[in-house]
């Protein structure tokens, strides 16, 4: 695949609850982890009023969406029934909805039960880490819902993931996985597809850099692209330091991803991700 891949019709906007986001300019979406155990302990908000706290920095620091999760998918993470998940995200989303009415709520989650709940409770949109694979009724409740949907990259289950790196062609296989599943949902109706790689999902490090090195080229599918490489186990796993100290490394792929065309980034630091943003548009000789 050669540059012309770049020039394909790129699709800049997509409705969420009734608002038009723009990715002209690159979004911010902050996570908001309704988990006792998410591997980088800053993101974690088990009680309703420390998420509300958490979502009011992240707003006011610039972030367009907050992507709300209440299973842990890091390796060893502890298994959540549907039941409890429901329970801690759906009082956490009709609290955000209440405070902050216009703020854009992403649900992060592989199970089609808890993405109807969720979305029933005032949510926008689904962030499923596992593209429809772990769970078959995932694609017709988008549908239903007329949602916009993150499709990621993975193979396996977060709990087996880490045992099933090994590509022959990351790039090409990962292409070939989004192209199956956007045919699908496209048969379906849903055209607001956003596409994330899946940084960290059953690739080790050295498939991560080989996969954010190619990032633009997923411009041949005509979506917007998520980096979600926040304070991931590739940066503090190669400088040698913990996820705490992976602020700096996370600024660095960040602005990778942007120069990579990036049209989301996921991150738990907002201020910081929004730096990147505007000095990469200006950079670009663009409007921040």
């Amino acid at each position: 695949m050669n540059d012309k891949s770049t020039s394909f019709q790129q699709k800049k906007t997509i409705n969420a609850g009734g608002s038009l986001i723009d990715f002209t300019i690159p979004r911010v979406m902050g996570i908001l982890n309704i988990t006792p155990d998410s591997f980088y302990q800053g993101s974690r908000t088990p009680a309703t009023d420390e998420a509300l706290r958490r979502a009011e920095k992240l707003l006011s620091e610039g972030a367009t969406m907050l992507d709300i999760g209440a299973y842990s998918t890091r390796p060893g993470a502890t298994e959540v029934s549907e039941a409890e998940e429901v329970e801690r995200i759906v009082p956490v989303i009709q609290a955000l909805t209440r405070k902050f009415p216009q703020a854009i709520l992403s649900v992060d989650t592989f199970r089609a039960s808890v993405a109807k709940a969720s979305i029933d409770a005032g949510a926008h949109m689904i962030n499923d880490i596992s593209g429809g694979d772990l769970d078959p009724l995932m694609f017709e409740t988008v549908a239903r819902l007329k949602v916009p949907y993150i499709l990621m990259h993975m193979r396996g289950t977060p709990q087996t993931m880490t045992g099933l790196t090994g590509y022959q062609d990351i790039f090409a296989e990962v292409l070939s996985y989004f192209s199956e599943r956007i045919a699908r949902l496209k048969a379906l109706h849903v055209h607001d597809i956003i596409l994330d790689p899946g940084f960290g999902f059953a690739k080790d490090a050295e498939e991560n850099f080989l996969l954010l090195n190619q990032m633009e080229k997923f411009s041949i599918c005509g979506l917007p692209v998520l980096a979600g490489l926040s304070r991931k186990r590739t940066i503090w796993k190669t400088l040698g330091i913990t996820s705490e100290e992976a602020l700096n490394g996370t600024t660095v792929l960040n602005t990778v991803a942007l120069l990579k065309n990036a049209a989301i980034l996921r991150v738990h630091d907002v201020k910081e991700a929004m730096e990147a943003v505007k000095l990469v548009q200006c950079l670009r000789g663009q409007k921040f």
